[in-house]
């Protein structure tokens, strides 16, 4: 499959796009700075450009079987990058008959707010991160009601470290006993794995230790 990934330059984004080149996709790496990934493979393209800007999306859109996105701000504690250029994409997978769609929310969005601890609640998506928080739901929302072929992945904080398989899947709000953690290795191949498996579709799913 053709796949486009945004956000391909973050630190799960790299690693997602690592995944999908070894489970034999052609893989088109946008972000603004896409000669930062440090990957070489003669099934990997890269395109320099803004999440947001729909005609260089589009553009780059086009002959794609489907896309990923792992649009973060980084260090920012602010910013609406995840839902406007998930707003984007929508738009350009729209304009072009792109179906398959696999966005990366967070752990704590909507419904699964219930899985998080008393730290997350309060202190993290509380108070610190509430506007990343706010964004990821409107990110989602956006993804739900595109009318796209989607699925919503919510991992959990990221830790470091190789991948371990050994990771909860597609829990509902009343799951305990979670360490609210998982390795970026983990939530990269997971995100890989949607592209061609449809068991999610239409579905926000949970991935946690």
């Amino acid at each position: 499959m053709n796949v486009i990934v945004f956000g391909a330059t973050g630190t799960v984004g790299r690693l997602a796009t690592e995944r999908l080149l070894a489970n034999g996709h052609t893989v088109t790496a946008f972000a603004r700075r896409p000669e930062r990934l440090d990957i070489d493979h003669p099934q990997l393209r890269r395109v320099a450009g803004d999440a947001t800007d729909l005609a260089a999306v589009t553009a780059a859109m086009k002959g794609q079987d489907a896309a990923v996105i792992t649009l973060g701000a980084g260090l920012k504690r602010s910013g609406t990058i995840r839902s406007q250029g998930t707003l984007t994409v929508i738009r350009a997978m729209q304009a072009t008959g792109v179906r398959r769609l696999v966005c990366q929310s967070t752990l704590g969005a909507r419904e699964s707010w219930a899985n998080l601890n008393f730290f997350w609640k309060r202190i993290m998506f509380g108070a610190l991160l509430r506007p990343v928080h706010r964004d990821h739901e409107l990110q989602e929302q956006l993804v739900e009601a595109s009318g796209l072929d989607w699925t919503i992945v919510r991992p959990s904080a990221f830790a470091d470290g190789p991948a371990q398989s050994s990771y909860r899947e597609g829990f509902g709000p009343r799951e305990r006993g979670l360490s609210l953690k998982i390795p970026r290795a983990d939530i990269a191949a997971f995100l890989a794995r949607q592209v061609s498996d449809l068991t999610y579709r239409h579905r926000a799913v949970a991935i946690s230790n």
